[in-house]
């Protein structure tokens, strides 16, 4: 039972990302995938959009450097990570990448380059709080899988 006091900080440590709104319901639904043979899943999920968000918004950052700006090529990569971001429940990406996509598809473009500071703020937060919540989660083992998954 020593580990109990892990399990509260695991399960307070998840409460808060939803409670910031930093996730939202599709990464529970991500867990629930999680099962004895891939208890792992949703942190390997994540790990991959970790890896294709960054990659992402780089490309994002390099196409807003100097004009001519390719809007199309912008929306493009936007449009991705969004969808990419609204798979595992990246709510606050997700968010800021529509507002991003509303400021280029209205011309805005001081609005659509100050946007792009706030996707990054919103990933880094969420890449800050999602790693340390699998690291425990590590440690706590898979008996947490049945508590999340009810």
């Amino acid at each position: 039972m020593g580990s109990n006091p892990l399990r509260q900080q695991v399960a307070s440590m998840r409460q808060s990302l939803f409670d910031e709104e930093i996730l939202d319901k599709q990464f529970m639904q991500m867990e629930q995938l999680e099962d004895v043979d891939n208890p792992n899943f949703a942190e390997e999920v994540m790990t991959l959009y970790f890896r294709d968000s960054t990659k992402l918004i780089a490309t994002v950052e390099q196409s807003l450097e100097k004009p001519p700006y390719d809007v199309n090529k912008l929306d493009k990569s936007l449009h991705q990570l969004k969808g990419s971001s609204a798979s595992v429940g990246a709510n606050k990406v997700w968010i800021e990448t529509n507002q991003m996509r509303e400021s280029l598809k209205a011309g805005d473009l001081e609005r659509t380059k100050a946007q792009l500071q706030q996707i990054k703020l919103a990933h880094e937060t969420l890449r800050g709080k999602v790693e340390p919540y699998f690291h425990l989660l590590r440690q706590v083992g898979p008996p947490e899988i049945a508590q999340r998954s009810k």
